[in-house]
């Protein structure tokens, strides 16, 4: 049995809550805080963060997406500057800094990804989140400062980035496992940002391991990311259904009759 995305919500509730009524979660709760650095990152602009986290790319992915934590690991001074810059500065408490929506949206994207990155060297995760305890732990009870404020990475992509209502965002945001989006060499950036989410979003879409057409038995076998966020992507007029949604992106399409089953995540860590 497939379970759509607002079941395996209410399942997370259901036993984030009973966990804590147990006190199995009791401690578990953690904020990251601002490292400490000999810079001054919290007067930088994000043309200046943007080229520190360009060679940080550069240097700790592949061309495959996959991350070189023992790297970071072994020096994280860049990582931990740019993590840094963005506990100082945001769009709620630098407006000025990002005065349009393109740059705000290039900083949610770029700071979302810097701290999944920073979090795995800095709690030290080996294998992933098999365990729905695990991504608990690091997806809801990790707090990171963003402008000065503490937020989790769950609440980050659906309290601020979603709301925004631009669904490519599921293609360019990375926790860092097996199951997410290639993780690009380079950052967005506001003034490329539209295409760079259409390329990303092409990419994802026509990768066999996110999308499958098994023509005999007429179904399409799609990432569970398209399980997860099915609101995001459907509406009624535009995009009725996923297989309507993806064949805006598509090479070849995906006839419209066929059933959807999903792929089930691999929350592996994506690691060199």
């Amino acid at each position: 049995m497939i379970l759509n995305a607002r079941h395996l919500f209410y399942r997370f509730v259901f036993l984030l809550f009973a966990l804590m009524a147990m006190g199995v979660l009791q401690g578990c709760s953690k904020n990251i805080k601002i490292p400490a650095s000999s810079g001054s990152q919290k007067d930088w602009t994000p043309k200046q963060a943007d080229r520190l986290w360009a060679v940080i790319l550069k240097q700790a992915v592949d061309a495959k997406g996959q991350i070189g934590f023992s790297g970071l690991t072994r020096n994280p001074s860049r990582l931990r500057a740019y993590v840094a810059y963005i506990g100082h500065n945001a769009p709620h408490n630098r407006p000025d800094l990002f005065p349009d929506p393109d740059s705000r949206l290039a900083y949610y994207l770029n700071s979302y990804n810097a701290l999944a990155m920073y979090g795995v060297v800095k709690l030290g995760v080996e294998d992933g989140f098999e365990s729905l305890l695990d991504r608990t732990k690091f997806f809801k009870l990790t707090r990171y400062a963003v402008g000065k404020d503490w937020i989790s990475l769950l609440d980050y992509e659906n309290k601020i980035i979603r709301p925004l209502g631009d669904p490519r965002v599921h293609f360019a945001l990375n926790c860092m496992v097996v199951g997410c989006p290639r993780l690009p060499q380079a950052p967005f950036q506001a003034d490329q940002l539209d295409k760079q989410l259409e390329r990303v979003t092409y990419e994802f879409l026509n990768h066999s391991r996110n999308v499958q057409v098994h023509r005999k038995k007429k179904v399409a076998y799609l990432s569970e990311i398209l399980d997860f966020y099915t609101d995001d992507f459907v509406d009624r007029e535009r995009t009725p259904t996923l297989i309507t949604y993806i064949n805006r992106y598509r090479k070849t399409p995906v006839p419209e009759h066929y059933d959807i089953e999903f792929i089930p995540y691999d929350w592996t860590l994506n690691q060199q």
